[in-house]
């Protein structure tokens, strides 16, 4: 009887969540629901998938609307007239520019449902009906279309489950209209009864007229839908070749094709791992998953891109030998069950990263070469912070308020009405759909088109792209392939290049010799001493104190230090228990015995996931099937469901039969609940550790080209200021932007490192473009005329380059430049300059004399950079005196210091009972790192004040050779007041300041080594 229903993925308009919806029509007795988003389609299969459970037949379709306006609806059939209804919707999702038309096409195996209008006056077809309200009944009466109640069906939508349903659908409806609730037009609600009456109830409204119900009844019987919701077979596209005999052998051949570049000389457990692995692939039916992945990279190599394959598919030797991964399965003993096996429904997981510069190529090369092809969405929840934010200006209140109830500064009895409705709808909207984007990496390709499932929306990037997320297409059988990207791989790449062109004479860098960069000694160092700045996945703070107190320089060390950082791990306690008994090998006896015949190289500890899955299978007694739900609920995206459950209580049961105390158990399932969405494969974390090899390499041998490849790809984990002091620290000589040296990004001559012009903050592309463009077409620039004359320029982007100094080569102060630039640029709207045969003097002004200091330079730096290029300590209003550095701190435990340290990272969290605490970074005057721990008592009394040089007080904490700083007082010093804004006598005193003066003749370092170290007489 219901044939327009809506779930809150009507857009910021419905309010029902799809279960909620099953559950409310099992309540008031429907066995028949029609589901009927507005221009959506990403509940369907959801709903589909849980009706079983409600005992309800699905129906599905969509409500077509412009805006609030309803233009028809439109109910599939069966699966063919869903893919129809898909296909029809999906073009006016892809152009915005298309409105949707009064009347429907004609579409294969739908109806179609018009609403109810006096002007209704066209003719039908055998498929299309005219939907009665109940508010319709008494003028149907008069009504021409009283005589063809053949073609009446019943039209009751429901939207809303009751009277606070309604009020936070006019919520969204404001929102959505970006207006006040009280001038949100009555055209854009719904009818405030959308709600769902009871089955008899619904009977009696329509009495009068049983033809309608009859015709209702006849419409929702003669609809039927199916999807496969038994994950048995996947539904990805089956072959990748003409068939999937032939995918078999050739998956077969270019795995033994592959043996002589992975192995010189390989054994019988090599052999007989291939063909174990290629039995159960063609037997699960996931060999064109395989080839997809492999003919993606070989077009990637063939490209040059470099590329990391990693997640669970680096368990397979098969993925190993096809170069979809560079992990060896066999060195690293990985657990091949963990990436796939009998029981296994889905298909194995591949993360491929490429360079954030090379995925869209990827992505462009995947949707040309694959015919079924999309991106997967992600539902943009609200949140609260931000509902807050949207309903406070729907009720008119004013910022400061709405910035009082964001930061929770409020008692609820104490607010005014307005504020307490704003956080009451935020909480109840928190989690609702807000509107859909795009996964960060997810790509499906299907056997079947993409609108057999769902239609697709066209976001910026111009990909056609599912509405429905990850969960649910796993659901229907179709498996993601995951085309990544990340800085790292960039990083590494244009290292390469850089070496080539400032080391043209040195043999190329062969990047990919894994083996010997385990061996290679200077590199042990660097992880020893967690001096990789710079390099991916190991320069965090965290993990910078995780590799001192583990002492790592092995591979699998790093492999399961990557793993053991995780959340998952940390919040057990079991990363503390790994460190202790890595370092005190005695900790090992009190594992349990069990646990540790398990996992002997971690000594008992979980660390990867496949730890899990051999726990739950030996410890716990899971067959393999049940601990495959168990991997797939420590995704986090299941642990809700009925089966994940039924699991955890099959756990306890079998330990509880085994005789294993209950404690015991409970420790056990904690530290795997706690690997909920955060613990990695052990062959993800060992593909992670091969990047990190390379870029410990070229840290290690080429650190200065590294720090420039860094610094272009926009840094890492730190800011670009802090990966150029790194590149200070060895040796490197930093020039800010010269016209005739820079380019668009950073480059290296020798050791001299000139920064590029996309740092300074509003230089335009199209300025730089032109400064490049003509530099290399007519030479270098012989001065300020010459550069005027040839780049046409407004006086605002000229005004950029001469305060950072670029035009330093004419030995001009840059402030008589600037005058000059003055009066030769005009303010009108440049023009191309056209090239003459005489060349006519521009007139030479006499301009004042004028100076700039150092400081002057620094501050200029500030503002168009973001950071200066002196020693930040410079800066200081009262220079420091204080003799205390980092280095000293090792030989002080538990004494309280007083240290200086410029702020260069922080990291907020909070504790169990919810109060905010903080860790700090700092780099001291030399420029070597100082970690601080802020409780909350000290977190609220002394909260970061933004970038600067702060003077901590605290307590010295050492642990597994790990110094930190437990701070009890912490204050942001002053620095000096800008030298440009203010007096001149002021200037006058700071420009002879000694501290620039040495820079400036010695060019050392602003936080270099060589400046000489005081040490504490108390040391």
């Amino acid at each position: 009887m219901y044939l327009n229903c809506h779930t809150y993925y009507s857009l910021r308009y419905g309010t029902i969540a799809p279960r909620q919806l099953l559950a409310i029509a099992s309540a008031n007795g429907a066995n028949t629901l029609a589901l009927t988003d507005i221009n959506n389609t990403s509940a369907s299969l959801d709903f589909v998938r849980l009706s079983e459970k409600y005992e309800i037949k699905p129906v599905v379709g969509v409500d077509f609307r412009n805006g609030a306006q309803q233009q028809f609806v439109l109910l599939a059939k069966n699966n063919n007239g869903f893919q129809n209804i898909n296909s029809y919707l999906s073009t006016f999702l892809h152009d915005s520019h298309l409105k949707i038309p009064e009347k429907a096409p004609q579409l294969d195996d739908t109806f179609v449902i018009y609403p109810y209008k006096n002007q209704n006056d066209y003719t039908l077809k055998d498929n299309e009906f005219l939907g009665i309200k109940p508010k319709d009944l008494n003028a149907l009466k008069f009504s021409k279309w009283n005589k063809l109640q053949h073609k009446l069906v019943v039209l009751k939508t429901v939207s809303f489950q009751n009277k606070k349903g309604f009020n936070t659908h006019r919520l969204l409806r404001a929102i959505d209209n970006n207006t006040l609730l009280s001038k949100l037009s009555k055209t854009e609600e719904g009818d405030p009864n959308d709600m769902m009456l009871p089955y008899n109830e619904l009977c009696e409204t329509y009495e009068e007229f049983p033809q309608l119900i009859k015709n209702t009844q006849s419409v929702l019987e003669n609809c039927q839908i199916e999807f496969d919701f038994s994950q048995e077979v996947p539904n990805n596209q089956k072959s990748y070749t003409e068939n999937e005999d032939s995918d078999y052998t050739l998956l077969k051949k270019l795995t033994y094709e592959g043996l002589p570049y992975r192995y010189k000389n390989p054994d019988d457990v090599i052999y007989n791992r291939i063909k174990k692995e290629l039995e159960i692939i063609k037997e699960k039916g996931f060999v064109s998953y395989f080839l997809i992945n492999w003919r993606i990279l070989e077009y990637a190599r063939s490209k040059g891109y470099f590329y990391v394959g990693r997640g669970s598919g680096a368990n397979s030797i098969v993925a190993y030998l096809l170069r979809i991964t560079d992990v060896d399965p066999i060195e690293l003993d990985l657990y091949f069950e963990r990436f796939i096996n009998l029981y296994r429904k889905n298909p194995p997981d591949f993360d491929i990263d490429f360079s954030w510069t090379d995925r869209d190529d990827i992505t462009k090369f995947i949707f040309k070469t694959f015919k079924n092809t999309a991106l997967l969405t992600v539902y943009n929840t609200f949140k609260f912070r931000a509902s807050v934010r949207e309903l406070g200006k729907v009720f008119g209140l004013p910022k400061s308020e709405m910035d009082i109830l964001t930061r929770g500064k409020y008692q609820i009895n104490q607010l005014d009405k307005l504020s307490q409705l704003v956080i009451k709808y935020s909480e109840y909207i928190q989690g609702f759909p807000n509107y859909l984007g795009i996964h960060s990496s997810g790509i499906i390709i299907s056997e079947k088109p993409i609108h057999f499932y769902t239609a697709t929306f066209l976001p910026p990037k111009n990909f056609p792209t599912t509405h429905f997320d990850m969960v649910v297409a796993e659901d229907i059988g179709l498996y993601k392939f995951d085309i990544l990207s990340q800085r790292g791989l960039g990083k590494i790449k244009d290292t390469v290049e850089i070496i080539a062109y400032n080391h043209p004479k040195k043999k190329p860098v062969d990047i990919h010799d894994i083996k010997r960069f385990k061996a290679d000694e200077n590199i042990k160092h660097l992880l020893r001493n967690a001096k990789a700045i710079g390099c991916f996945y190991v320069e965090s703070p965290a993990m910078r104190m995780l590799l001192k107190k583990l002492r790592v320089d092995t591979y699998l060390g790093l492999v399961a230090a990557s793993s053991i950082i995780r959340p998952g791990v940390a919040k057990s306690g079991m990363m503390r228990e790994y460190i202790l008994r890595y370092r005190y090998p005695e900790r090992i006896k009190e594992a349990h015995p069990v646990l540790l015949k398990i996992m002997p190289e971690t000594y008992g500890v979980m660390v990867y996931q496949e730890d899990v899955i051999k726990v739950a299978h030996i410890f716990g007694g899971l067959t393999l099937g049940e601990a495959d739900k168990l991997r797939r609920g420590m995704s986090g995206k299941f642990r809700s469901r009925d089966e994940f459950l039924q699991v955890k209580q099959l756990f306890f049961d079998n330990c509880k039969q085994k005789g294993e105390p209950e404690t015991i158990t409970e420790d056990v399932w904690r530290q795997i609940e706690s690997f909920a969405g955060y613990a990695f494969a052990k062959g993800h974390s060992a593909s992670y550790a091969v990047e990190s090899y390379q870029s410990l390499f070229l840290k290690a041998y080429y650190p200065l080209e590294y720090m420039v490849a860094t610094i272009n790809n926009f840094g890492g984990f730190y800011r670009t200021e802090l990966y150029v002091q790194e590149a200070r620290m060895h040796g490197g000589i930093i020039e800010a932007p010269c016209i005739n040296h820079s380019f668009n990004m950073a480059i290296i001559k020798g050791k001299t490192i000139y920064l590029g012009f996309m740092f300074l903050h509003a230089l335009e592309a199209k300025t730089i473009a032109k400064i490049i463009e003509e530099r290399r077409g007519n030479g270098l620039f012989k001065s300020l005329d010459d550069f005027i004359e040839r780049v046409p320029i407004s006086i605002e982007q000229i005004s950029i380059l001469l305060k950072i100094n670029a035009f330093r080569f004419t030995e001009i102060n840059k402030r008589e430049l600037l005058w000059e630039a003055h009066l030769k640029i005009s303010k009108t709207v440049i023009q191309e300059h056209v090239i003459t045969l005489f060349k006519t003097e521009r007139i030479n002004y006499k301009t004042p004399r004028l100076s700039s200091t150092d400081l002057e330079n620094a501050f200029d730096e500030m503002e168009l950079l973001g950071f200066p290029l002196c020693n930040p300590f410079h800066l200081l209003q009262t220079p420091t005196s204080n003799p205390m550095r980092a280095e000293h701190l090792i030989h002080l435990q538990n004494k309280t210091i007083t240290i200086e340290g410029y702020l260069v990272a922080t990291k907020n969290t909070r504790t169990s009972n919810g109060k905010s605490m903080h860790f700090g970074t700092f780099l001291d005057y030399d420029g070597n790192f100082i970690d601080t721990v802020h409780f909350p008592p000290v977190a609220a009394k002394y909260p970061f004040r933004g970038k600067g040089i702060y003077s901590i007080t605290g307590k010295i904490m050492v642990e597994f050779d790990c110094v930190t700083i437990e701070v009890s007082a912490m204050e942001r010093s002053a620095i000096i007041e800008d030298p440009r804004y203010a007096v001149n006598s002021l200037n006058s005193t700071f420009q002879n300041k000694k501290s620039f003066a040495d820079h400036k003749a010695n060019q050392l370092s602003p936080m270099s080594p060589k400046i000489m170290r005081r040490t504490p007489e108390t040391l």
